[in-house]
């Protein structure tokens, strides 16, 4: 199924009683944000997904800043949404698609291919003229049955034991990738042997994803290759696997833990410029 879906084609499928609506809207600076931010306003119908309490389980020494949930608490979060196999999911954010693309990524971890992310967000639904609601909608819950896939995913383990032809994508800033700046974890730098491939730079001026040729230019180099992507906290690595899985990459595999996970331990840390500012040079 396609990644992204226009607000038009949203609105046309508004009512659909078979599709449900997931704001994700979170902000990591201020937690509480999003889900004030739906109080006052939201698509109609849309249900909200907090990315703490909903999207993450619970934090421990290891595992990184927002570690997967658990399949069966995320089994009956889904059933009480509505959401079963007859059902599309539509997520949104106003994160650069991140937050909605770590629900994206979840829903089809457990085996749920039915669902998409709204191209640009809730910015794109507004600037479309849409209409919005305050309204909390009542869903019917269905019964969701999970159906993991372990193969979308690595650990610590996988990271280190990668095959020499395996890519390692850093999602995040350049900054954080060379070690300059570490705002949220206990270190600065990236994993030995990683690129950057910052998440940001799969968008246009507008927040919405660029286009599919322009996609397929960015991965060319790689485009063969097994490649596993990360970021700080396998959150904004989301908008990554969403890009890939546009320009028809539909087999990236998540660091889940990421960085956060990476620097909790006494592993070797590599700073300094990307390949593209070393050839710049």
């Amino acid at each position: 199924m396609q990644a992204l879906v226009t607000p038009q084609w949203l609105k046309d499928h508004l009512n659909d009683e078979n599709v449900v609506i997931a704001d994700c809207r979170f902000a990591l600076s201020a937690a509480e944000a999003g889900a004030e931010d739906y109080r006052i306003d939201h698509i109609p119908g849309a249900q909200y997904f907090d990315l703490n309490r909903d999207l993450s389980g619970p934090k421990s020494e290891h595992g990184g800043r927002h570690p997967l949930p658990d399949p069966a608490k995320l089994a009956s979060l889904f059933s009480q949404a509505g959401i079963d196999e007859n059902v599309t999911v539509i997520a949104y954010d106003d994160q650069e698609m991140a937050m909605a693309g770590r629900l994206w990524w979840l829903l089809r971890y457990l085996g749920h291919d039915k669902v998409v992310v709204l191209d640009g967000g809730y910015a794109a639904w507004k600037k479309a003229g849409y209409a919005t609601t305050k309204d909390l909608p009542t869903p019917k819950p269905r019964t969701f049955t999970p159906q993991v896939r372990p193969d979308m995913l690595v650990d610590i383990q996988g990271v280190r034991e990668r095959s020499e032809q395996t890519v390692l994508l850093d999602s995040r800033a350049a900054e954080r990738y060379r070690g300059e700046v570490e705002p949220l974890d206990p270190k600065a730098g990236h994993i030995p042997g990683a690129l950057s491939f910052f998440y940001k730079e799969n968008l246009t001026a507008d927040m919405t994803m660029l286009p599919v040729e322009k996609l397929q230019e960015r991965i060319a180099d790689f485009a063969k290759q097994d490649i596993i992507v990360y970021c700080g906290s396998g959150v904004t690595a989301c908008t990554n696997l969403l890009a890939f899985h546009a320009a028809g990459r539909t087999d990236v595999k998540l660091y889940a833990g990421s960085w956060s996970d990476w620097s909790s331990y006494d592993l070797p840390v590599a700073k300094g410029p990307t390949p593209a500012e070393v050839i710049e040079e």
